[in-house]
């Protein structure tokens, strides 16, 4: 029997793979289905300044789903990852070479979800990305490009 880690990492790592891909080829709608939309959800984006509640949340990705096309990667390495009656969390590295605004551009995110189990299915409630530190910016600075649209 697997632990309640590794059924997680089973259930969810494969949706929210999935998810990530297609929003960076501009649909949002699979990473919005992945999230809880009962409060309190809250997204500290790596080019977005904080949002809480999920009609804030929830724009964000649309406005981040906007920038996005064409992606040529995604992979998320888990670094490690826990689960426990409904609360479990991932930490890792979102690696992804896609075009931004036109520009394709190849970048590392350090990645942070918490997520909530409801109705028996888990749903991601809180995200923290950022660049590591000895990543290098990527060609354009996204956090002009997205304080357009905070």
């Amino acid at each position: 029997m697997p632990s309640p880690t590794d059924a997680f990492l089973a259930d969810m790592l494969p949706r929210q793979t999935a998810a990530e891909q297609a929003i960076h080829d501009g649909d949002p709608e699979p990473r919005t289905a992945l999230w809880s939309q009962a409060d309190p959800v809250s997204l500290f984006g790596a080019w977005l300044p904080v949002r809480t509640g999920w009609a804030d949340v929830s724009a964000a990705f649309r406005r981040v789903a906007a920038q996005f096309a064409d992606r040529r990667d995604y992979r998320f390495e888990v670094i490690a990852a826990g689960a426990g009656g409904d609360l479990a969390y991932t930490i890792g590295f979102e690696h992804n070479t896609v075009s931004v605004n036109g520009h394709e551009t190849t970048y590392t995110l350090r990645a942070t979800h918490v997520y909530r189990r409801e109705g028996g299915e888990w749903k991601i409630v809180h995200r923290h990305a950022d660049r590591p530190p000895d990543e290098p910016a990527p060609e354009e600075d996204m956090t002009e490009t997205h304080s357009r649209y905070a």
